[in-house]
């Protein structure tokens, strides 16, 4: 039961990375488009770089003041917490049927 568990966890992780892969790209298209200073701070291949992705899950988009940023970027934080909460949450109860089996 704990590793069907695990497995759900890893599900989580997996449809998080599926929402990621639709509003990640269409959040920094909008940031391409009508927040040139934020693309200057993101940076050149913003979409797997590890500061973009911090400034997404920490919510820097918020200080653009842009309800359609908001619109697009709040799918991708959320998505990007189920991966990060899914893997972690997997990995954990894997840790434990290791220990109850043992």
């Amino acid at each position: 039961m704990i590793l069907f568990l695990a497995l759900c966890c890893l599900a989580l992780a997996i449809a998080g990375a599926t929402a990621l892969a639709i509003f990640w790209p269409l959040t920094l298209v909008h940031v391409r488009d009508r927040h040139p200073e934020l693309q200057r701070n993101l940076g050149e291949l913003a979409f797997a770089k590890p500061a973009s992705l911090w400034w997404l899950l920490r919510g820097g988009y918020r200080a653009a003041n842009d309800r359609n940023l908001n619109g697009l970027a709040t799918p991708a934080r959320i998505s990007l917490m189920c991966i990060i909460g899914g893997l972690v949450a997997g990995g954990l109860l894997w840790l434990l049927s290791m220990v109850v089996s043992a």
